[in-house]
């Protein structure tokens, strides 16, 4: 519960985040385990520049999803934490940084595809250059060096027997406020405003070039938009209220009350993310077909593995 005056309580987050975590785990973990397979290996030669921000995103996802099992216990001892605190701040950190990292490659994904549609030329002069690689390596390097003070200025229980939960207001005015807010300014608000802003723009201008590249580049910002407010837009919005109510903004309990189950609500919502960002790994192979796994040992004249092909 928070550390205010106001008694929140959510049951229904002990059924509904379970059931929504395996759920994304079992649907999830299968398409971005094979579109690393293929971005890694199959693509190894002709990787462009939106192959890895696709990489990056589906590691994010991955990790995203390796993060579950142990939210997925917490959740059903009913928020109560009975392992050590070094599972709390792994499941814990990778759990929400996992979710802005996410959101972040997403919006690389889309600046790359507009340029390479609208500056062909200039994109094909640096297609094979390392920045893509360096943004992505900064991504990683802020966001580990940001988790790395957060872990070592304090505790990441706010109660005992809590993970990332239920932070006193005292912790909440020397750490967890200042790096929400900074969480939201330039892991969501910004990435929101290139993709909410800018891409009505980019859509106008790419509709009236009749390509291929042109073509999936609509359907890969289409689903990225579809995502982005699907999934991230409800889960930040209530994030925001969140923490307009602990720094005492708002103050109403049925207010408070209303965001604490709302918060558990879109905290299942973007956790799905995982499970549509294939749909941005099959956008960007050209119509690619996914096929499933035929054992050899089962069908030993077929030799068909998991696989993803152009066509």
């Amino acid at each position: 519960m928070n550390q205010t005056d106001c008694d929140s309580k959510a049951d229904f987050q002990f059924y509904l985040l379970p059931v929504a975590y395996v759920v994304v785990m079992v649907l999830g973990l299968p398409g971005n385990l094979a579109a690393l397979w293929f971005f890694l290996v199959k693509r190894r030669h002709q990787r462009s520049g939106s192959d890895v921000f696709i990489i990056n995103l589906a590691v994010a996802d991955v990790a995203f999803l390796c993060a579950l099992p142990f939210r997925i216990h917490y959740h059903l001892q009913r928020n109560f934490w009975s392992l050590d605190k070094y599972t709390c701040i792994f499941s814990g950190v990778v759990f929400h940084a996992s979710t802005y990292a996410s959101l972040v490659f997403m919006t690389c994904i889309c600046v790359d595809r507009y340029v390479a549609t609208l500056h062909p030329l200039t994109y094909m002069r640096h297609r094979n250059s390392r920045l893509p690689v360096l943004v992505s390596a900064t991504v990683w390097v802020v966001y580990s060096v940001a988790i790395l003070v957060f872990v070592l200025v304090g505790p990441t229980d706010g109660q005992k027997e809590k993970c990332f939960e239920s932070f006193s207001q005292e912790e909440w005015e020397r750490r967890v406020g200042p790096y929400s807010i900074l969480c939201l300014l330039f892991g969501s608000l910004l990435p929101s405003v290139v993709i909410l802003a800018c891409y009505p723009l980019v859509a106008r201008r790419i509709a009236h070039i009749r390509t291929g590249t042109a073509g999936k580049a609509r359907r890969i910002i289409y689903a990225i938009l579809a995502i982005m407010l699907l999934c991230f837009l409800p889960y930040h919005t209530v994030h925001l209220l969140h923490l307009l109510h602990r720094m005492g903004f708002i103050r109403n309990c049925s207010w408070a009350d209303a965001i604490y189950k709302a918060r558990r609500v879109t905290m299942a919502m973007v956790s799905f993310n995982s499970c549509l960002d294939p749909l941005v790994y099959y956008f960007s192979t050209n119509h690619c077909k996914w096929r499933m796994p035929r054992l050899r040992w089962l069908r030993p004249r077929r030799t068909g593995v998991y696989i993803i092909s152009t066509d």
